[in-house]
């Protein structure tokens, strides 16, 4: 997931709406959102690489995202027999098949949180949302308002960040899954000089600075609305695109 765009207890409609893209290799094999076969209390996609997921909602109302945190590659080189770090999509799955408040889990995940590469973490139990990050390792309640979160801390201004969390807002006059699905779908491109410098060099950070990317072999893989009320029940929308960043499958799911 590259792309979070969250307005919390904003929308007298909808209490949550989150909007995301998750962006990634189109060789990295996946399972488009769903409810589990194996877990049948879980709505998520699913990385078929490393188990977990990159975004899911549970029927006890708990929600998860999870973003990677951009930054160079460490050096030095870590040797070949050098076991990989364990995959990030496995906090979000954890926390949805767990049954601790937010609070508590988050503080459970600071003790074991450096052997994760950098990620973000925004986890929601029913009750409050909470982001929590390995770079800064601050556990921190969310209150009412718009949030925007790519691959740095929450609300970073990065032109995806701050111009989607304006569109964002300007969609809430009428918070229809016709008016939220152009903020995700914006390929506008910034101007270098408004691009971040996160180590990885400026063709990079050009290709990955529009909402929705595509490139040869990576991109916007798929877009997720999520619509919650009053009274918990959720709606869940998303688009896969194919490696021609066109769209391949469309859900709509109503989950209670």
């Amino acid at each position: 997931m590259c792309l979070i765009l969250l307005a919390y207890k904003v929308s007298p409609q909808f209490p949550l709406i989150l909007l995301a893209n998750r962006d990634e290799f189109y060789n990295r094999p996946s399972r488009a959102a769903g409810v589990w076969p194996e877990n049948p209390d879980i709505l998520a996609g699913k990385d078929l690489r490393g188990g977990g997921t990159w975004l899911g909602i549970s029927r006890s109302g708990r929600l998860a995202a999870i973003t990677n945190f951009r930054e160079p590659p460490a050096t030095p080189a870590p040797k070949k027999n050098t076991a990989a770090p364990p995959s990030r999509g496995e906090l979000t799955l954890n926390f949805l098949s767990a049954s601790l408040p937010g609070k508590e889990y988050l503080q459970e995940l600071t003790k074991q949180s450096s052997s994760y590469a950098g990620f973000n973490l925004l986890i929601d139990d029913g009750h409050q949302l909470f982001y929590y990050s390995n770079r800064n390792q601050k556990i921190r309640p969310l209150s009412a308002g718009i949030y925007g979160l790519s691959n740095h801390l929450i609300n970073t201004p990065w032109p995806k960040v701050a111009q989607g969390c304006e569109d964002l807002r300007q969609a809430l006059n009428k918070p229809s899954a016709e008016n939220l699905w152009p903020v995700l779908q914006n390929q506008e491109q910034p101007a270098d000089h408004q691009l971040p410098d996160t180590g990885v060099g400026l063709e990079i950070e050009r290709m990955l600075a529009p909402r929705f990317i595509h490139s040869a072999d990576y991109g916007t893989r798929a877009s997720t609305i999520i619509l919650r009320d009053d009274h918990g029940d959720t709606r869940f929308l998303e688009r896969n695109f194919d490696h021609c960043g066109e769209i391949a499958t469309v859900k709509d799911i109503h989950f209670s």
